[in-house]
């Protein structure tokens, strides 16, 4: 993880898919868990979906928070 993996979670909208234009900071954890049972997609995104599933599943979406435009 890089510091500004921490800014992309809280500016980057979801690509695609069921959730697509929601933030990835946003994403239902349920959907996280959904793509970490058949596959993370390949590359950045891949690697963003991740990250954020090890957030929600600590419980600390919280410090994505201030980082989310306003």
């Amino acid at each position: 993880m890089q510091p500004e993996d921490l800014l992309k979670l809280a500016t980057l909208a979801m690509p695609f898919g069921k959730h697509k234009g929601t933030l990835i900071a946003d994403l239902p954890g349920n959907y996280l868990a959904w793509f970490a049972r058949e596959g993370f997609p390949k590359g950045e995104i891949g690697r963003l979906l991740a990250l954020m599933l090890e957030i929600d599943h600590n419980g600390m979406r919280h410090l994505l928070q201030p980082l989310k435009p306003r």
